[in-house]
């Protein structure tokens, strides 16, 4: 499975909704992720790719659009 599939399958998981969104859209604007949904994505974001992600980057455009995800994947591996 690639990275981007595994992105999408955690916000699918987490937003239980079975969409599959553009790698560059927003996730937030299409209402796939609310602020509330954050920690859950990012908890699993740690456990599937064995990353920490620091709480100063708690920042809901870092984690905009599946594209953004897999960019701040790649800078912590």
């Amino acid at each position: 499975m690639t990275r981007q599939a595994q992105i999408t399958e955690i916000i699918r998981t987490v937003s239980k909704k079975n969409m599959t969104p553009d790698p560059e859209e927003s996730l937030f604007d299409s209402g796939l992720l609310d602020s509330f949904a954050l920690p859950d994505v990012l908890s699993a974001l740690e456990k599937a790719f064995s990353i920490k992600i620091p709480d100063s980057d708690l920042n809901p455009r870092k984690f905009d659009s599946i594209s953004r995800i897999e960019s701040y994947i790649e800078s912590r591996l």
